[in-house]
């Protein structure tokens, strides 16, 4: 399914029907952006009383992330990144590029092996190719925290290197970077570069504790954990992490590329997440199996743990640290699933 959706106003064009419709100048364009993080950067640019236009394949993104923008200035372009000619088409009159697009399950580029490839880092040549015959020059990119691989720093800074990501989407995620850098330094650019940490919260379709709760619907005496239970990860909640781009965004405002690790200052272990989880849900007496290993599969990273000194010394603080955002998350989800707390 492709065409256009201008919430509240147009509805969707006809598969093969050519539409054409005012572009204000000045929009923002988020690819992904009715995904998890996307929708949420979404609702953040509406209240900062920007257009949006949200380019989107919804191979994972779903169009309720965004039913409650139906009075304002969004556009949905419903189409692939690998489109070259949609993607150029949805450029013009576009002010900011917001690249969130990409597969967000580092699992399946075990099963499926240039998906990475080509939903990270073909679709982010197409969107910067479509940037400079649009003559856009600005792109805030999220990355990932999995382009540092098995860091023997931690916390891992921005300054760390070589970067040796182990996974398929890690690899793809860090040659997206080197293609924007590229762009900046050759086409004049300006590019923000966000490193994520574990991003969760509302209209989260996937990671442990989306993994872990629908676990319990299937299984609620028994929940399996990948790996030892000791993996240990820093997490951001979405809403901090769309709002520390937005700062970042506002206030760096140098030339070229700017690099920032997005997360907080502690980590919490996969083994914490699970009692999380299940206190969240109210059930009882659910017993915790581990499948053995340092790492929940293949490309897992056992400990990621990010400075974010950076981020912090820009007057940016998250409101919420790893453990508050994993409760937080879980809650949401637990409702938004449908798994209930037994009366």
């Amino acid at each position: 399914m492709t065409g256009i959706i201008r919430l509240g106003r147009i509805p969707l064009a006809p598969e093969g029907v050519k539409q054409r419709w005012p572009f204000p100048v000045g929009m923002h364009l988020v690819t992904g952006g009715a995904g998890f993080i996307g929708s949420h950067l979404v609702d953040a640019l509406v209240a900062r009383g920007e257009a949006v236009r949200v380019l989107d394949n919804l191979s994972s993104g779903r169009l309720e992330f965004l039913e409650g923008h139906a009075k304002d200035q969004v556009e949905i372009v419903v189409c692939d990144l690998l489109d070259q000619t949609q993607v150029r088409d949805a450029m013009r009159g576009i002010q900011v590029v917001h690249h969130l697009a990409a597969n967000p399950d580092i699992r399946l580029g075990i099963e499926v092996t240039d998906t990475d490839l080509k939903q990270g880092t073909l679709a982010t040549y197409n969107v910067l190719e479509a940037m400079r015959m649009a003559g856009v020059s600005n792109i805030s990119f999220s990355s990932s925290s999995a382009v540092y691989g098995e860091a023997k720093e931690m916390p891992t800074s921005e300054r760390y290197g070589p970067t040796l990501p182990i996974s398929l989407y890690g690899a793809s995620k860090l040659a997206s970077e080197g293609l924007i850098t590229a762009w900046a330094g050759t086409f004049g650019a300006r590019a923000w570069i966000h490193r994520f940490a574990n991003i969760v919260g509302p209209r989260g379709t996937h990671g442990v504790i989306y993994d872990f709760i629908h676990k319990l619907q299937r299984d609620n005496t028994r929940l399996e954990v990948l790996g030892d239970g000791r993996q240990e990860k820093s997490y951001m909640d979405v809403v901090d992490t769309v709002d520390a781009m937005l700062h970042i965004i506002d206030r760096d405002d140098g030339i070229g590329a700017s690099l920032y690790n997005l997360g907080t200052t502690q980590t919490i272990s996969v083994t914490d997440i699970a009692k999380i989880v299940i206190q969240a849900t109210g059930l009882e007496d659910v017993e915790i199996h581990y499948t053995g290993g340092d790492r929940g599969w293949a490309g897992d990273v056992p400990k990621t743990w990010l400075d974010v000194e950076k981020l912090y010394s820009s007057g940016f603080v998250p409101k919420m640290d790893s453990r508050g955002a994993v409760k937080s998350c879980a809650d949401s989800l637990v409702s938004e699933i449908g798994l209930r707390k037994p009366r």
